[in-house]
């Protein structure tokens, strides 16, 4: 759900977005799906939810305008289809899914990713369409140099494992706050904002993005894996990496290995993870420890 400071007002609704991607996720799994439709889905109900910087309710840029990045990756291919600064798009992750899956490259960005979606008879969608009331008016006050109220949106991502062994991420977002325009971060990177392989595991990252870029967050929490190192161990050694290298980074992660072990941790005053306990029920935390 996003690392960083989350409004407490904001909670509750937050946390009920996480149940209902997670529970969605869970239920395609339960029936056979793979990890690829769970997490797609389960982003998709992320990316329509109006508190999460990804899809509705992304922040705004320096001119006013939504431009969102996507990625998805498939641990049984090692393979990825990325999407950057989109801005009439209305799910971001189904169309890096569809390059991943219908196209020889694997990396589309703006007016090019947008052609290429019109191609597979996606509909462009108006750009206002994602601004809600509240990001507009924290906009404005950015541009007055105003405090803006941060309400904690956060970029969004997934990790599943499926009956067949398959792990796939998926990690969406709408970049920072009042981002230049053209700015892509760590999301869309093949290795920073999500990494899987069927042999270990898989990864999703959130954050401020140019921290994760330096240190390729997901694909070195994945790598532990391959070492030895437990998932959760896995999580907070990625993570505790970065913040060893640059203050305040402000990043977290989320790690499945391929037995199906749970890691998530993050440097910040939140991070809401939603995950599937052992007994088959969903849980949710706004932060660590998480009980998994």
């Amino acid at each position: 759900g996003g690392a960083g400071p989350w409004e407490k007002d904001n909670h509750e609704q937050v946390l009920e977005g996480m149940r209902q991607a997670i529970q969605i996720g869970w239920d395609i799994l339960k029936n056979g799906g793979t990890a690829l439709d769970a997490v797609e889905q389960a982003t998709i109900i992320l990316e329509d939810h109006p508190l999460f910087d990804a899809g509705v309710g992304s922040f705004l840029n320096d001119q006013g305008e939504v431009e969102m990045d996507a990625l998805i990756t498939d641990g049984a291919t090692r393979d990825f289809g990325a999407i950057a600064a989109v801005t009439q798009i209305k799910n971001p992750i189904t169309l890096a899914r569809l390059i991943m899956t219908r196209t020889n490259h694997r990396f589309f960005v703006a007016d090019g990713a947008e052609r290429i979606a019109v191609e597979f008879g996606m509909q462009l969608v108006p750009n206002f369409t994602f601004i809600t009331e509240e990001e507009f008016d924290n906009f404005k006050k950015r541009l007055a140099n105003q405090t803006a109220i941060e309400p904690g949106r956060g970029t969004v991502g997934a990790v599943a494992l499926d009956q067949n062994g398959n792990i796939a991420s998926a990690t969406s977002t709408g970049g920072s706050p009042h981002k230049k325009k053209g700015r892509v971060g760590d999301v869309p990177i093949f290795g920073a904002g999500g990494y899987a392989d069927n042999r270990f595991g898989g990864a999703s990252s959130t954050g401020i993005g140019e921290n994760i870029m330096r240190h390729l967050l997901s694909k070195h929490a994945v790598d532990l894996i391959s070492s030895g190192v437990p998932a959760h161990d896995a999580a907070v050694a990625a993570v505790e990496a970065v913040a060893n290298s640059i203050p305040s980074p402000e990043v977290g992660v989320i790690v499945l290995d391929s037995k199906g072990n749970l890691g998530a941790h993050h440097t910040t005053a939140h991070m809401p993870v939603a995950w599937i306990d052992k007994d088959g029920t969903p849980q949710v935390s706004m932060t660590k420890p998480y009980n998994i």
